[in-house]
């Protein structure tokens, strides 16, 4: 799945690292780095590129030894930038969820053929397309048919977004809602198909998603920093978020999609989660828990994506599987208004890493290289200075109409006042400011677009400029 999403409120980020797969380097599989050599990477990342506020990076080589770097601040005074900083994970929140559906297997509470609709209410009518029902293992790998997210989210506060997304909302639209391809044909990131699945097996369990996830895996491997309602302690020594052009931001509340992104966690202790997953991924499961982990990161589904040559994708449940030359990485990230995580290891070599940024900027770069030297990291560039312009009304009367993107993401371009406003498919619209007669740059994240004329001085696209990427849409007015 490619990252199109370029507002300052949007859903959680995941998957972002695949647009950037194919210019990796070809190179010997990486192994722990020099100190000086990651902290001067964290340093350009912070001062010289502007990208975070605060960076901490865990990893774990073969010897179950662990390593701790950061740099920059947490954001809120008085809190000190280490290894039990917490910091909001998002989208790595996933794995939980998925790791307790393999865990509710292999007790046998429920089957991952299951029916989702057995696990909600009778009044809620999911929806079903050729004779085939969306079962648990569709919500797990992103193959239900179901969107990214429900077309009835329309947040009260653009800073908190999901924090009034309701149950009853979300039965509403489930309800209502018409696949539009077969069940299982294809992968397609849902944060609203994780979040349904992590509120049917709480359910399921009779319980709340937060405590069946510190019943069933927080407590057993004494991740005791971790949680979705942070204890006043856990508070003190959170992080404060920020946006992608490092404006303070507010943390997220996820009541009803709690299980697609709501827990926040420290470096210290995802590395206990990946410490445990790397010894029931390389070895003979000796827990319950350890068996439920090995059985979730089976392959289920390709995941696609730009992927370098000789290189494949696979999803798991939840894990996403990045296999180069028979070398699989496993991994997942996540992103919310304020955050930015990478969690991945090894099978192979036995290593994990875990990198959290307290702004919202992606670091998955930084873990992919420490995990494997032929994934470079991201080319970044300093800053520029942007200078806004007049431009004359008819000209940006000519810039109005709907550009394509891509399958599902459509920008919409409108007059707002004296200027222009971006919207895309799903998001809040936001002003954008002419610098040139054919650019025009964001100031509430980094990010510009150009626009496009044709021979006949007509406008026919536009290029959004984002995290060193460049994505075309053409322009879907007839005539154009």
């Amino acid at each position: 799945m490619k990252r199109f999403w370029f507002v300052a409120v949007r859903p959680l980020l995941v998957l972002t690292i695949v647009a950037g797969l194919a210019h990796a380097q070809a190179a010997a599989p990486a192994v722990a780095p020099a100190a000086s050599d990651l902290s001067k990477v964290l340093a350009d990342r912070v001062d010289l590129y502007q990208k975070s506020v605060g960076i901490v990076v865990g990893t774990l080589d073969s010897t179950g030894n662990t390593k701790l770097y950061t740099y920059g601040q947490s954001g809120t005074p008085g809190v000190a930038l280490n290894g039990d900083t917490v910091f909001e994970i998002g989208s790595m929140t996933k794995v939980f969820t998925s790791l307790i559906l393999a865990d509710m297997v292999r007790r046998g509470e429920v089957s991952l053929d299951d029916p989702i609709a057995k696990y909600l209410p009778a009044t809620v009518k999911v929806p079903e397309r050729n004779g085939r029902k969306i079962t648990l293992i569709d919500l797990a790998t992103h193959s239900s048919g179901l969107p990214r997210m429900p077309s009835n989210f329309h947040p009260a506060d653009p800073k908190n977004p999901y924090a009034d997304y309701s149950v009853d909302q979300m039965y509403e639209f489930i309800s209502g809602y018409t696949l539009t391809r077969d069940i299982g044909a294809q992968y397609e990131y849902s944060n609203l198909g994780a979040g349904l699945l992590g509120h049917a097996l709480a359910r399921r369990a009779g319980t709340d998603y937060e405590t069946l996830v510190k019943t069933r895996i927080l407590q057993p491997l004494k991740m005791t920093s971790t949680s979705i309602t942070l204890s006043p302690e856990q508070q003190r020594r959170l992080a404060h978020g920020h946006n992608e052009t490092l404006q303070p931001w507010s943390n997220w509340d996820l009541p009803t999609l709690a299980g697609a992104g709501a827990l926040r966690s420290t470096v210290n202790d995802v590395l206990k989660f990946l410490a445990a997953e790397v010894a029931a991924n390389t070895g003979s499961p000796q827990t319950d828990l350890a068996k439920s982990m090995k059985a979730q990161l089976e392959p289920r589904r390709p995941a696609g994506g730009n992927l370098p040559p000789g290189s494949t994708m696979d999803i798991a449940l939840a894990w996403h599987i990045l296999t180069r030359e028979g070398d699989p990485m496993v991994w997942h990230n996540g992103g919310t208004g304020g955050y930015h995580s990478f969690m991945g290891f090894s099978p192979k070599t036995k290593a994990a890493v875990v990198v959290l940024s307290n702004a919202t900027n992606s670091i998955d770069d930084i873990g992919r290289h420490l995990l494997d030297a032929r994934y470079d990291y991201a080319k970044l560039t300093v800053p520029k200075e942007h200078k806004e312009i007049t431009l004359d009304a008819k000209l940006l009367d000519a810039y109005v109409g709907q550009y394509q993107l891509a399958p599902g993401a459509i920008m919409t371009i409108a007059r707002a006042g004296d200027g222009l406003t971006a919207q895309i498919t799903g998001q809040g619209a936001n002003p954008i400011f002419p610098e040139s007669e054919t650019d025009f740059f964001l100031k509430v994240v980094d990010a510009q677009l150009t626009f496009q004329k044709n021979t006949e001085g007509k406008v026919s696209g536009l290029v959004l400029h984002q995290a060193g990427r460049d994505l075309p849409g053409k322009k879907m007015d007839s005539g154009q």
